[in-house]
């Protein structure tokens, strides 16, 4: 798929730190209960760490404990592109930023969760940039 933001690898590694870049750029995963954004309450927009594009709101933001923050929906359905990832064995949807391409993480269905779409996006703090809301 062709990006409205496209960079060469050597761009996005003099944008990005090493962690951001190995998450972003190459599909990584950080630590589960790590990340900056997984159980902040704060209202606002995130955005995608890399090009800047809204993804999420904190209001379809939710306590999944599943060591991420989780989302029940992203700002509107173009903000992401979803992927179909078989990699490590298993069967998933890659969630990536539809602006840059850059990786986000997983959409989950069918968990159960008391959301209205009953799905979970499972998103890495690393790849997102929250601006929180004025007030």
């Amino acid at each position: 798929m062709a990006y409205e933001v496209q960079k060469t690898d050597e761009q996005w590694q003099a944008e990005l730190t090493p962690s951001e870049y190995q998450v972003l750029r190459l599909a990584g995963t950080e630590p589960a209960f790590r990340g900056e954004y997984t159980d902040t309450k704060t209202e606002g927009v995130y955005s995608c760490r890399g090009c800047g594009a809204e993804l999420f709101r904190s209001t379809e933001k939710f306590d999944s404990h599943c060591g991420w923050p989780s989302f029940f929906d992203p700002k509107d359905s173009e903000a992401v592109e979803l992927i179909a990832d078989t990699s490590h064995g298993m069967v998933r949807t890659e969630v990536r930023c539809a602006t840059c391409g850059s990786h986000l993480g997983h959409v989950f269905d069918g968990e159960g969760y008391p959301t209205p779409t009953d799905q979970r996006y499972c998103i890495n703090s690393i790849s997102l940039k929250l601006t929180p809301t004025e007030g």
